[in-house]
């Protein structure tokens, strides 16, 4: 399957035009939502490249120390299967930098984005909590699409299956134990769905409920309904990140969901209660 094109000399990658279109879906998203909560909506795009510098930079970091078994090398002296990324000793800069490969893990990316947005909202005197509300949604929108970039990058795939909807994965792209399968379950295609499914949820309940909403729910939900499917849909990953010998991201999601619904339910009992 080809990873994208070339105009002249310059290699196009679908990775990257995924990416940056589900970018600039959430954005118009959150300019409607923007305009409706009465916030000027040009506010959206004068953050949008900040966003993505810092998402962008998070979801690196994030996947550099926390790689899947599948991209591990193995060290030339010890033996031992080893990041990539600091191979023999060695910080691998250019391979770091090539993002256009793959590589980004969407904890970062929130993290990074999170930073951002904080500082932003100091910078020029916004609300941080009521903008993660307006970008929340936005968030689940550009996640839906840009898990399609997987796709073409034939990662993100699932345990071997032959369920009507199964995926084909090239030799190239197979973990070592699983070189004689051919088909998988697209785990990119079921994380999508479940982002689509978490924007339309998370813009139905700030309508539905908006006379009980405090500033912070809508991000609050978000972070526990992405979380909750990334938890259960990481049962079917071949390539989890193990890091001391624990699924670090499954855990991580797992203790961010229950923490932003503690959260959530004590701040609104705190509510009903004084």
């Amino acid at each position: 399957m080809p990873g994208g094109f070339f105009i002249g000399p310059l290699e196009v990658r679908f990775y990257g035009i995924i990416i940056v279109s589900g970018a600039v879906l959430g954005a118009w998203l959150a300019t409607r939502e923007a305009k409706r909560r009465g916030h000027n909506p040009d506010i959206v795009w004068d953050l949008l490249i900040y966003l993505m510098i810092g998402g962008i930079i998070g979801a690196r970091i994030w996947h550099i120390f926390t790689p899947s078994p599948n991209i591990l090398v193995r060290d030339s002296i010890t033996g031992q299967m080893v990041n990539p990324y600091f191979a023999g000793g060695t910080i691998h800069i250019l391979d770091i930098l090539a993002i256009w490969k793959g590589g980004l893990g969407i904890p970062g990316a929130v993290i990074g984005g999170a930073i951002v947005l904080y500082f932003y909202s100091k910078a020029n005197k916004i609300n941080f909590a009521e903008w993660a509300d307006i970008i929340a949604p936005s968030m689940a929108l550009g996640q839906g699409v840009g898990r399609w970039g997987n796709y073409f990058n034939q990662e993100l795939y699932g345990a071997p299956t032959n369920l009507l909807w199964k995926i084909f994965i090239d030799p190239a792209h197979r973990l070592p134990a699983y070189l004689a399968v051919d088909y998988y379950h697209p785990l990119f295609f079921y994380e999508s769905l479940w982002n689509f499914f978490n924007m339309f949820l998370l813009i139905w309940i700030s309508r539905r409920y908006a006379d009980r909403l405090r500033t912070g729910d809508i991000f609050l939900v978000y972070l526990i309904v992405y979380p909750v499917g990334r938890f259960f849909l990481d049962f079917l990953r071949l390539d989890a990140s193990m890091v001391g010998g624990i699924n670090i991201n499954q855990t991580i999601m797992g203790v961010v969901a229950l923490c932003s619904a503690g959260f959530l339910y004590f701040r609104h009992r705190k509510v009903r209660t004084t």
